[in-house]
């Protein structure tokens, strides 16, 4: 499986596009990379990576 370049695409997003960047990157669907985040969030610092990836991540 080939890996696509880590960006933030401008369509599909909800917030800031890197739960669909994440998705497009390693295959997965973006509604499970959500949860995940979700979940991460809830248990340890989610939000914190989410603002971090948000900053390191281009734009397409």
């Amino acid at each position: 499986m080939a890996r696509t370049q880590l960006v933030r695409p401008r369509d599909r997003k909800v917030i800031a596009g890197v739960c669909a960047g994440l998705a497009d990157a390693y295959g997965w669907s973006t509604g499970t990379v959500r949860f995940l985040f979700v979940l991460f969030g809830l248990f340890g610092a989610g939000e914190l990576a989410y603002i971090v990836l948000w900053i390191l991540m281009p734009k397409r």
